[in-house]
């Protein structure tokens, strides 16, 4: 399913980036992201500047705990070579995922974005969001998972609400940023979640061993990466999943009616953060994941503004 582009909108799209190459504009365009983002968190009682400053501080006196360093040299993969689209600002961050700033602010924000997805929701936004894609994945899977592959994995979000859902699965969280993992694996020790595996990799190239998943999930992922490398990926999961396995993706609706009558100074902010937006609204994952070795997937809006799509592999 892909969203219908009209003549106008590729024109909208090509001022947008051109627009956007111009550094001033685009620096002004992310701050005003930012800021917006901070706001609504705010207003909802999110605690963004304490909460940040408490997790780089660890709860110390320090203003950075020196113990960041450590564990983030522990979880990186030495000589790893990142994807050029990789290395780009996302999400308002001059260095993208590549960052603490980035890293120690994702929960915060995914509070924020996530506050008005449903009506009078707040903070718990988020949570409900998740929900509506676990309760698709449960109501779509023929058996519970026994073992589970995260890809994208932030900074453990999405692998710790899916851990509530298969407490006893073998779970797997896969990220780019050596930084967002730090995160996950500190997030893990102070919850006790010590049986999740964090490994530092490519989605497209994972390392990990062939037909050893039952479901792989991609939550918020796509939307941020170049149309290859999600072929890329998809090509990747289908050598990672067990026969009879499964694939699973959340994330936003090109369909939605929202996105169609969003006004051109959104869609500017919004494309300021995501360098990729407009590449994965014309994507055909449809198609995408047929050709990679799925069958033609489920796909299901699970909020006003996101979709699920599920497919069997091959």
């Amino acid at each position: 399913m892909t969203a219908s582009i009209k003549p106008t909108d590729r024109i909208a799209s090509q001022v947008v980036n051109s627009l956007l190459s111009i550094k001033p504009i685009a620096k002004f365009a992310k701050h005003q992201a930012r800021e917006l983002i901070i706001k609504r968190a705010e207003s909802i009682g999110v605690a963004w500047r304490d909460d940040v400053k408490f997790l780089r501080s660890r709860g110390s006196q320090t203003a950075f705990s020196p113990q960041w360093e450590t564990d983030l040299a522990k979880i990186t993969t030495p000589d790893l070579e990142y994807p050029k689209y990789y290395l780009t600002s996302f999400h308002a961050y001059d260095r993208g995922n590549m960052s603490w700033d980035a890293a120690m602010e994702v929960e915060v924000a995914a509070y924020s974005v996530h506050a008005k997805i449903f009506a009078e929701t707040g903070t718990t936004g988020d949570t409900q969001l998740r929900q509506t894609y676990h309760d698709l994945i449960v109501g779509s899977l023929p058996a519970p998972p026994q073992t589970i592959l995260d890809i994208g994995c932030s900074v453990g979000m999405s692998t710790f609400a899916m851990q509530q859902v298969y407490p006893d699965a073998q779970l797997t969280g896969l990220d780019l940023s050596p930084y967002f993992l730090a995160i996950a694996n500190y997030r893990a020790d102070r919850q006790q979640s010590s049986r999740i595996n964090w490994v530092h990799a490519a989605g497209e190239s994972t390392g990990l061993p062939a037909h050893s998943y039952d479901l792989i999930s991609l939550f918020l992922i796509c939307h941020e990466l170049p149309q290859t490398a999600t072929r890329e990926i998809f090509q990747e999961a289908k050598r990672l999943l067990k026969p009879g396995g499964h694939i699973a993706i959340m994330d936003m609706n090109p369909e939605s009616d929202i996105y169609a009558q969003m006004a051109p100074y959104i869609l500017t902010l919004l494309k300021s953060t995501e360098p990729y937006l407009d590449r994965y609204f014309t994507l055909d994952i449809v198609q995408s994941l047929i050709d990679a070795g799925f069958e033609a997937p489920t796909i299901t809006a699970n909020t006003p503004r996101h979709r699920t799509v599920i497919a069997k592999v091959l």
